[in-house]
This record gives C-alpha cells, sequence and structure tokens, in this order.
C-alpha cells in the first residue's frame, strides 16, 4: 500500500474521475494532428539452418510530403528494431529515445516464442514506433524513414553503410565517458534536480515492478488451485446425497470465482505488468540521457580549464569553446523539451494504469 500511495508524487494532484481523465490531458501530438500512422502485426516464424526468429509486418500510412507513396508495407525482426534505436541514439544523444522490450521480456513467466511471448512482443514494438511517430524530433529521422520504407535487401544495403556525421558525433559523446570523471562543476540546478528525480523514480518504479510481478504470480497460484477446488465439490456432490445441491452450488461458485480470477489475471498482464515493466526501462533510458548530457558539458568545463592554463593558442581554444558552448546549449534545450514532454506522458499512463487496475478490482470484487 505505501508503495502504491508514493506513486502519487509523480502524478498531477487534482483529483480526477475515471470517465473524464483522457479529457484532462491535451497533448500537442494528438490524433487529430498526426500524420504518420503505424501498426505492428501478422507476426511470422521463419526457421533455418542456422537460427529460428519472427518478422513483424510494419504497415505504415501517411500524408507527409517527404515520403513518395502514402502506404508502405515492410516486414522486420527484433534485430531491425535494435538496428533503429541504436541510429537514434547516436543522432540524438540527449533525447529520450522509447525502450524496446527485452530479448527475452517477462522471462520466467512466458516462453520463448510462444503464442503469449510473441504478441506481447508485438504490442511493445508497435508501441514502441508509435511513440517515435508522435515524438517532434524523432518522427523525423532518415533512419526512421528507411526503417518504415525499405524493402529487406534495401534496409540491409543501408545497415552495411559507413556511420554519417550524426552517428560519428554520437560516438564522439560516448568516447568523452573516458575523459570525463566526477562531478561535473558547472551542471545547471535544473539537471541535477532530474538526477535526484530519476533516482526516486527509479527505486519507487522497480519497486512497483517487483510488486505487481508478486501480485500476479500469487493470483495464478491461487487461480490454478481453484481450477483443482471447484471439480471435487462436484464428485463429492455425487456421493453425498443430503447437501448434494449446497455442493453443486458450492462447485458453480469457486467456477465464476476461477473465471473471475482469469480476467483479473488478464487485466494485469495486459496493462498493469507492460506499463510498469516500460516505465522500469524508461528510468535506465534517462539516467544514461543525464550522463551524456553531463559528459558534453564535463568536455566544454575541461577545454575552458585547459584555456585558463594556456599562454599559447588562446584563440584557438577560444573558438572550441564557442562551439562546446553551442553544443552545451543544443543539448540542454533537447533534454529540458523531451523531460518535460516526458514526464507529462508518464503522469498520463500512471494514473489511467492505475485507474484501471481500480476498475478491473471492482469488477472483480463485485463478481
Amino acid at each position: 500500500d505505501t508503495s502504491l500511495t508514493e506513486v502519487n508524487s509523480f502524478s498531477p494532484s487534482v483529483p480526477i474521475s475515471p470517465s473524464s481523465m483522457i479529457n484532462q490531458y491535451k497533448f500537442e501530438d494528438g490524433p487529430e494532428l498526426r500524420d504518420l500512422f503505424i501498426t505492428v502485426d501478422d507476426p511470422e516464424s521463419h526457421i533455418t539452418a542456422i537460427e529460428t526468429f519472427i518478422t513483424y509486418r510494419v504497415v505504415t500510412k501517411t500524408t507527409r510530403g517527404e515520403f513518395d507513396s502514402s502506404e508502405y508495407e515492410v516486414r522486420r525482426r527484433y534485430q531491425d528494431f535494435l538496428w533503429l534505436k541504436s541510429k537514434l541514439e547516436e543522432a540524438h544523444p540527449t533525447l529520450i529515445i522509447p525502450p524496446l522490450p527485452e530479448k527475452f521480456i517477462m522471462k520466467g513467466m512466458v516462453e520463448r516464442f510462444s503464442d503469449e511471448f510473441i504478441e506481447t512482443r508485438r504490442k511493445a514494438l508497435h508501441k514502441f514506433l508509435n511513440r517515435i511517430a508522435d515524438h517532434p524530433t524523432l518522427t523525423f529521422n532518415e533512419d526512421f524513414k528507411i526503417f518504415l520504407t525499405a524493402q529487406a535487401w534495401e534496409l540491409s544495403s543501408h545497415k552495411k553503410q559507413g556511420p554519417g556525421l550524426l552517428s560519428r558525433m554520437g560516438q564522439t559523446v560516448r568516447a568523452v565517458a573516458s575523459s570525463v570523471r566526477g562531478a561535473v562543476k558547472n551542471r545547471p540546478e535544473m539537471f541535477t534536480e532530474m538526477n535526484n528525480y530519476m533516482e526516486t523514480f527509479s527505486q519507487k518504479i522497480n519497486l512497483l515492478d517487483k510488486i505487481a510481478h508478486r501480485i500476479y504470480k500469487e493470483e495464478r497460484d491461487y487461480f490454478n488451485e481453484m481450477k483443482e477446488y471447484g471439480p471435487i465439490h462436484t464428485l463429492w456432490s455425487a456421493s453425498e446425497e443430503d447437501i448434494a445441491d449446497s455442493l453443486k452450488g458450492l462447485a458453480s461458485c469457486i467456477e465464476r470465482c476461477c473465471r473471475a480470477t482469469e480476467r483479473r489475471m488478464a487485466g494485469l498482464s495486459e496493462h498493469l505488468l507492460p506499463i510498469l515493466h516500460e516505465y522500469v526501462l524508461y528510468s535506465e533510458i534517462l539516467t544514461g540521457v543525464l550522463k551524456r548530457r553531463d559528459q558534453i558539458q564535463g568536455e566544454l568545463d575541461s577545454k575552458v580549464d585547459a584555456l585558463a592554463n594556456k599562454k599559447t593558442e588562446k584563440d584557438l581554444f577560444s573558438e572550441e569553446i564557442g562551439k562546446l558552448e553551442d553544443k552545451v546549449e543544443r543539448a540542454n534545450n533537447a533534454l529540458k523539451a523531451d523531460w518535460d514532454r516526458w514526464k507529462q506522458n508518464m503522469q498520463w499512463d500512471m494514473r489511467s494504469t492505475f485507474t484501471n487496475v481500480a476498475e478491473n478490482n471492482l469488477r472483480y470484487y463485485e463478481e
């Protein structure tokens, strides 16, 4: 209970009813303004001598002028999604790239290549692409466009090309990590607050994720026991004529409880668990983004220190510092805008998810 109460510190403080909840939030990228619609569906298994893998159909419909057609249909495997995420991180090191499901999502709960596993992954991949499509900057990334439109051989050819300018910039940012040590001296207070926020958020969301999985496991164990318990009373009623009606009534009651519990488990696995786990991954992503921002800041700080100790080449150093100051400002502005957008989406997701869980619980206990 404490953990569920604490998460409210990340949500809007204004009370809101479930029926009017969606209307309380207005995003810039609402459906009426969207010009890019993506669907991930139709998973297919592929078995070769080397490996077994799944491909998914990606259908894109758009009215954007930079696209040669209004509709595209391609097939992509999980490795292609990983490639896209990597390219977005390289091109936009201080933007919040949406998470992908891990190689083995919900390990221990579903088997790899089972229908449940494939459907869980399909939903996650669908959400990943649509979060990118709704992002004001990522949606116009060239690699994203190629991912949506290129046929398999074209995508394979594109992957083999050497890294472009943006990619090399991303690699440079990562390389700076080896030369920056300790706390950043001139980090703006805003980003220190973001770091503190993410430390607390990470602890709470990981705790909630563990609690939700434990609840689901207990529900599943309870459900499995009830499935065996109901038929026993039906068999018992055949040998106890005096109480046969009562035993049959009890068996019927247990069966109804079974169905209600199964629906409750479906609600947890379809709505609560994926959202909590997505934000566990987001917490890791945001921690990485903040570190990359600090690395850019650290590069600037080290150049400023070097200039102070230099007697010569001051003009050259001043020019480098000017470029780094512009780079830091761009990184800061990108992260600040993305942070506000992510936080608003996170608050809406959390509130709607827990409201959905509460409504499911009410229906369950009424049944």
